[in-house]
């Protein structure tokens, strides 16, 4: 893999940010708005609630990762979109450009806008509602790389559908974090699904940090084998995803969809 090549696709991406503001503020507008929103909500909680329990860790906490979950799936889906929407794939993959190298750049891409969007959530947490995740120590780290890994399978996973469907299926990718977050326990314990989605739950890697979170939380310490399960799924679904789109890729190429890409192929 050249990595000279991968550059190229992260300073393309570069370039595109840091020459639009329409592009930069969605990195920060909506992460002030769920910050905002939920650190409001968990004071409120906190000021008629009888017990002792602290909403502020419990439910901010858990928003602020499950939106840094978002904020990778869609830094990988929109540095794909970019070609996307200029129908630019025939001219990426005329040149000596692999897949690899192509992945790896959205995903460094991805890295950089998380990143940012990240501290800012913490920033903005912290200094606004006091929110600190000492209380969960180290184990922060596997957390948000469980939820890092499962958002670029995610990212990558739309970025294979909207290929192959063409441009105007990107709408079946938006509502993906919705779809998934019921099943994954984000403001809730699994224990209140009925078995069905618990079933699915136990799937999804997800589930595993929010169910860590809270018996931190609660009792001080958690079974570390589930969090080995957690970060051994998003691994399994990073492989599958990267198979999955390398699979799509060459189904484009071998049957000329790739040279007929246009906004109304959703077929």
């Amino acid at each position: 893999m050249n990595f000279r090549r991968t550059y190229a696709i992260v300073l393309r991406h570069f370039y595109l940010i840091r020459g639009s503001i329409a592009r930069v503020m969605p990195l920060f507008i909506w992460v002030v708005v769920d910050i905002i929103l939920w650190g409001f909500l968990t004071r409120y909680l906190n000021s008629v609630s009888a017990s002792s329990l602290n909403f502020v860790p419990m439910l901010l906490g858990a928003v602020l990762l499950w939106d840094f979950f978002m904020r990778v799936m869609q830094g990988v889906t929109m540095a794909f979109f970019e070609d996307v929407w200029a129908r630019n794939f025939l001219n990426i993959f005329a040149t000596p450009l692999t897949i690899a190298e192509y992945l790896s750049g959205l995903v460094i891409s991805s890295i950089a806008t998380s990143m940012i969007g990240l501290v800012f959530m913490l920033v903005l947490a912290m200094l606004v509602f006091g929110l600190s995740f000492a209380a969960y120590g180290l184990l922060i780290i596997p957390f948000m790389l469980v939820l890092f890994m499962f958002g670029i399978a995610m990212g990558i996973f739309g970025c294979a559908i909207v290929l192959r469907f063409g441009p105007a299926s990107e709408w079946f990718i938006w509502p993906i974090p919705a779809l998934v977050s019921p099943f994954v326990g984000v403001l809730y314990p699994l224990a209140v699904l009925p078995g069905w989605m618990r079933y699915i739950s136990y799937l999804l890697p997800p589930s595993y940090v929010f169910e860590g979170m809270r018996s931190i939380l609660a009792t001080g310490n958690m079974d570390v084998t589930t969090l080995w399960w957690g970060l051994s799924l998003a691994v399994l679904y990073v492989v599958l995803a990267c198979c999955f789109f390398t699979g799509i890729y060459h189904y484009a190429v071998r049957t000329g969809l790739i040279a007929r890409y246009s906004s109304e192929s959703v077929s």
